[in-house]
């Protein structure tokens, strides 16, 4: 399939040596961490108090469509790189054909990961999170009838649901991976159940 091929090659290049001496504890990219949260969050809070602050509906939902869009790029472009070592993108090749990259930073020789556990956190909280925030802002506006806020909020899951599934993707291989794994821990589970059957007693 020509729209799903992945390939895993490696990123830019780091400062190996810098990130070999840093501890896996520790936030290496600060303001990478902070922009990652910044604008997905601060959209969210926009869009609660937006009535609060202003009377104004296109203010307000220009201002989340910026703070969406900022999210977008700043994510797909920047903090995955740095904080995780991902990342995905579109290129076209020279036969008009589209193709969807998908790239894991490799490990290094000495088998140290580059990306530190404290940022890996708050990329896949952030990365999760705010998506699922939106899935229930995008509920809550079709029951409560309020059309217009319909296009922000689908805006909001679109968007960001775009990187959570890039991500994903990175992260765990093709399609056929996704398919693979989540058939193998149906078949444990299963094999589980067979080995030890239920743990109650009837009556």
């Amino acid at each position: 399939d020509s729209n799903d091929d992945i390939e895993d090659v490696s990123l830019f290049d780091a400062d190996d040596d810098v990130s070999r001496r840093s501890k896996k504890s520790k936030i290496r990219h600060p303001v990478a961490s902070f922009f990652h949260l910044f604008f997905r969050v601060s959209a969210i809070v926009v869009y609660l108090l937006c009535e609060l602050l202003t009377s104004s509906f296109i203010a307000c939902m220009v201002t989340i469509i910026l703070l969406l869009s900022c999210d977008f790029w700043a994510v797909k472009n920047v903090t995955g790189r740095l904080m995780v070592g991902l990342r995905w993108w579109n290129q076209v090749d020279d036969d008009g054909r589209s193709h969807w990259i998908f790239e894991a930073r490799k490990v290094s020789a000495q088998g140290s990961k580059t990306s530190s556990e404290a940022e890996s956190r708050i990329f896949w909280l952030g990365l999760i999170t705010c998506p699922m925030i939106w899935v229930i802002f995008a509920f809550s506006a079709l029951f409560s009838f309020k059309v217009k806020w319909l296009a922000v909020v689908v805006m909001g899951v679109v968007l960001q649901g775009a990187n959570l599934y890039g991500y994903i993707r990175c992260k765990v291989g093709s399609r056929k991976n996704l398919t693979s794994m989540a058939t193998n821990y149906l078949g444990k589970q299963f094999l589980r159940q067979v080995r030890f059957p239920g743990f109650w007693k009837p009556s």
